[in-house]
Order: C-alpha cells, then sequence, then structure tokens
C-alpha cells in the first residue's frame, strides 16, 4: 500500500472539514435546527481530528512501516466517510435514514485507534 496515499486522503480531508465547518457555521445557520447543526458541526470536528490522525499514520509509517498502521489509516478512511457522512446528511437535509450509520462509523474510528495502539508494539525501523 502507497503510504503517501492516506497523506492524499488526509489534504483532502482536512479541505473538506474546513470548507464543512464554514459551510455550517454560515450557510446551514438559521435555516436548520439546533440538533442538525450541532450534528453538523460533530461530523466536522470529527473529520478533521481524523484527517490529523490520518497524517499521523502517514509520518509513523514512513519511518515504521506495518501493516497495523495500514490498518489503523483505513479505518479511519470507513469512519469518516460513514460516521461524518452521514452527520453531514443529518444535519444538512434533516433526514434521518442514515442516522444508524453513524454508529458504525464511530466504531470504526475506534478500531482504527486500536490498530495503532497495536502498532506501538511492533515498531521497527526500515
Amino acid at each position: 500500500m502507497n503510504q503517501k496515499l492516506f497523506l492524499t486522503i488526509a489534504a483532502l480531508s482536512g479541505f473538506i472539514s474546513v470548507a464543512a465547518g464554514a459551510f455550517g457555521a454560515h450557510g446551514l445557520e438559521g435555516k436548520v435546527g439546533p440538533k442538525e447543526l450541532a450534528a453538523f458541526k460533530t461530523a466536522a470536528e470529527y473529520q478533521m481530528y481524523h484527517a490529523l490522525a490520518l497524517v499521523a499514520v502517514f509520518l509513523i509509517s514512513e519511518r515504521y512501516p506495518s501493516r497495523f498502521l495500514n490498518v489503523s489509516g483505513w479505518f479511519f478512511v470507513i469512519g469518516t466517510i460513514l460516521f461524518s457522512g452521514s452527520l453531514y446528511i443529518l444535519g444538512s437535509t434533516g433526514s434521518r435514514a442514515l442516522v444508524l450509520v453513524a454508529p458504525v462509523g464511530g466504531t470504526a474510528f475506534l478500531i482504527g485507534w486500536i490498530f495503532l495502539f497495536l502498532a506501538t508494539f511492533g515498531l521497527s525501523k526500515k
């Protein structure tokens, strides 16, 4: 797996997070209810946290390649799509159709953090 892909995804994800946060603050305020706006803001926050986590996975894997780091990175990506994506839809449309996807995405985030933790036990230099 090309680790630079994680850095590319992290950069795009960080960009989307900032743009979504600005849209939520300026484009949605007054157009959706407070619960929907809070969900949208939570989506942007968690997307940014995990964009930064992907940068960390990239940086660590450059020095200490690990399958656990790969798995961690992909779970961060999956979590972002499922968790943040479903909350963006809820926050911008009020549709609860995908609300049950958010916990699956949150679980993916947790699994990503577990694999990052497991990677620490096998750190070895290139």
